[in-house]
């Protein structure tokens, strides 16, 4: 009976390119488990009927903190933790994600004898994913440059659902009140949201009112509010639908989000996350893609109504020579792929 533990958590970018290998990984094991924190993904897995098992995660915090003198005896505690669930699962093999809650699963797999393959999203390695590498049989990427640094990496592409392939405009359209014979521009601020986006589209709206349909989601903390052709949502379960109706996204550069409108071949405008609230990961996203042809770059010390404005007029006068740019990049099946070399790794 072959069985596979999952891991990796923190946000949606370390969980739901897990979910979407369910299918393909239902066809090979016999038990599929998840290990992971407290967090989002204990609510998002469960949804999906795994077995949910719970460890402590241990954070790096970027900057000079006591705090971070305490990790070494926390990540002790998360590896034993994490051990003792292996023990009682007693998996084939391991498939980390990333994200901090991975790296005391993957420490403690390879003590216990347990292959492990691992997955990095971003074009370059975040610090997790760089440690869980050395306990990696094989680490996956989702940019054929990273796979250019190490034997060791492989090129597979990026987790897709399928789900995101069947989304209805025509639902939209009823749903909502979006005007057809208007350009729908689609803000998404990712899984935690973000304020700099959120802003940013309070103040444009007067003046975007009766050029565009907005398509908002929010993240938390964030209330309702009814305008003209005007959509908020906090969240929502059917991302599909909402990019199936809009013309352009404007978005974080997080991998997951950019290669999923790459494989929709959506047109987008990505604000990545600046280095004061990150390692610099969606910056190198972002430069990579807009390179590409596939999207436009707008740095967040830079967003404000007019040069947003500008972006959005320039993608949707240059909507089909974007799009042909991205019907030319070479997708692979991800899927398939990365659940191949876990096999392999058995």
């Amino acid at each position: 009976m072959k069985t596979i533990v999952l891991t990796g958590g923190g946000t949606a970018g370390h969980i739901m390119p897990n979910i979407a290998l369910l299918d393909e990984l239902k066809k090979h094991f016999d038990k599929i488990y998840y290990i992971g924190s407290d967090g989002m993904e204990k609510q998002i897995v469960k949804k999906y009927g795994i077995e949910f098992y719970e460890i402590t995660a241990v954070k790096l915090i970027r900057k000079l903190t006591p705090k971070n003198l305490a990790i070494p005896f926390k990540l002790l505690k998360s590896i034993r933790q994490a051990k003792q669930i292996l023990k009682q699962l007693n998996p084939s093999i391991i498939f980390s994600k990333g994200g901090y809650v991975s790296l005391p699963v993957a420490m403690a797999g390879k003590k216990l004898g347990i292959p492990v393959v691992s997955h990095e999203s971003d074009l370059s390695m975040g610090l997790a994913n760089k440690i869980i590498a050395k306990y990696s049989n094989v680490v996956c990427t989702s940019f054929a440059k990273t796979a250019e640094k190490n034997k060791k990496f492989i090129y597979t592409g990026s987790p897709l659902r399928k789900q995101l392939f069947c989304g209805s405009r025509q639902k939209m359209m009823t749903t909502y009140p979006l005007d057809e014979n208007l350009p729908t521009i689609m803000f998404l601020g990712g899984s935690l949201g973000s304020s700099a986006l959120n802003k940013c589209v309070l103040e444009c709206l007067p003046n975007f009112e009766n050029k565009f349909n907005i398509l908002h989601i929010c993240g938390k903390n964030m209330q309702s509010l009814t305008r003209k052709n005007y959509v908020r949502l906090q969240f929502t379960d059917n991302i599909e639908d909402f990019y199936s109706v809009a013309d352009v996204v404007v978005c974080r550069s997080g991998s997951n989000t950019i290669f999923e409108l790459l494989a929709l071949q959506k047109p987008m405008i990505l604000v990545p996350l600046p280095k004061t609230q990150s390692r610099g990961d969606q910056i190198e996203n972002a430069i990579d893609f807009e390179q590409n042809g596939y999207a436009k770059c707008i740095f967040e010390e830079h967003l404000n109504y007019n040069n947003l404005y500008k972006a959005i007029a320039e993608t949707l006068d240059n909507k089909e020579k974007i799009i042909s740019k991205q019907k030319s990049a070479k997708m692979q099946d991800a899927n398939k792929n990365i659940v191949n070399l876990i096999l392999a790794n058995i």
